[in-house]
């Protein structure tokens, strides 16, 4: 069921959620979590099918916040609210109030969106595109236990990285970490099947891709050895190599989906790990409310800290002359040309 509401309030949208519930036999309030994504229009679609995809791991009310650009100045001048409430099947297993926002209530999002969060139910902001610099001091984000970012999807993903390192607290996370939990797994369970000791680790994958550098902190920090990062063609993550006292230990991906774990003295292994769709990361996300310490650690370890064996620095994606997102194609060209010059 949808209900369109044009030049409302949180009031009105309110009774709306009620009305919608009422109307398909589910009067009370089933669940867990209030779920707020902040996006523009061009992402909004696809934010919001990964939530629905993932509320039916955790019945959520969903509440997606779009600011929309004014063009005029007739238009900024004058506030706006319209929403679109989704209730039953068009809201996957919860309920979804999609939010526009116009004019000067565009600086006053918390103010709509707090009278509309679920009573004595946790709150998760995820930013999909546009994350600020400190998400715990933005106005939304102070409504939330937990916040989440992606800087895969930033402009400038390594730079990113180091802006949520400065800008840290606990609460925050970022899909680009949850992105590697499954390599994470993989190596550590590698060597707790081989008792050695790692003198040395490299992590291969694409260029600009901030879920490579995460784990690379991450070894570097657990591990206490030097790590270098190494860049490859990818998709993604494409291989991590630890020398360790008993030989090499190497995990390799290069098609995105089947990984091959080799060790000394054992069989090579066929190992599940293919990249995972938006929802699945998601919804990983929403399992856990607490800070996640771990993330915290190899977040704040620093990228500057990590060998590159190409003997490029991070910061080269900075040199982008075209200003687009450096992990397109033509953005690595731009900037390895503004490099040379």
């Amino acid at each position: 069921m949808k209900i369109d509401l044009t030049e409302t309030t949180s009031s009105k949208i309110n009774k709306a959620l009620v009305q919608g519930r009422r109307a398909v036999g589910t009067p009370a309030i089933g669940m867990v979590l209030t779920l707020v994504i902040v996006t523009d229009e061009e992402n909004a679609y696809d934010a919001l099918k990964a939530a629905n995809d993932a509320s039916r791991e955790h019945p959520s009310r969903t509440l997606v916040v779009i600011k929309r650009v004014s063009r005029s100045p007739r238009d900024r001048a004058k506030a706006r609210l319209d929403a679109e409430v989704r209730v039953g099947t068009d809201a996957g297993t919860g309920e979804t109030v999609i939010l526009r926002l116009y004019g000067d209530v565009i600086d006053h999002a918390q103010s709509v969106v707090l009278p509309l969060l679920l009573p004595d139910a946790p709150v998760v902001v995820w930013w999909a595109v546009n994350a600020p610099a400190a998400p715990a001091q933005d106005p939304l984000g102070a409504l939330a236990q937990r916040r989440v970012t992606d800087a895969y999807a930033a402009e400038q993903p390594i730079h990113e990285l180091s802006t949520r390192a400065e800008t840290y607290t606990p609460g925050d996370t970022d899909l680009s970490w949850t992105r590697i939990t499954p390599w994470r797994s993989m190596l550590a369970a590698a060597l707790d099947q081989a008792p050695c000791t790692v003198t040395s680790a490299e992590v291969e994958g694409e260029e600009f891709n901030p879920s490579c550098e995460l784990l690379a902190m991450w070894l570097a920090d657990r591990l206490n050895v030097p790590v270098t990062r190494k860049v490859s063609g990818g998709p993604g993550l494409t291989a991590v190599r630890m020398e360790s006292s008993s030989g090499a230990i190497v995990l390799g991906r290069p098609d995105g989906s089947l990984a091959t774990l080799s060790m000394r003295g054992q069989p090579d292994r066929a190992v599940a790990l293919k990249r995972r769709d938006t929802s699945e990361l998601l919804a990983e996300e929403l399992r856990r409310l607490d800070p996640d310490e771990i993330y915290a650690r190899a977040l704040k370890f620093g990228v500057d800290r990590l060998g590159h064996g190409n003997g490029e620095q991070p910061a080269a994606e900075e040199n982008a002359a075209d200003g687009s997102v450096p992990d397109k194609p033509a953005a690595k060209k731009a900037a390895k040309k503004a490099a040379a010059k």
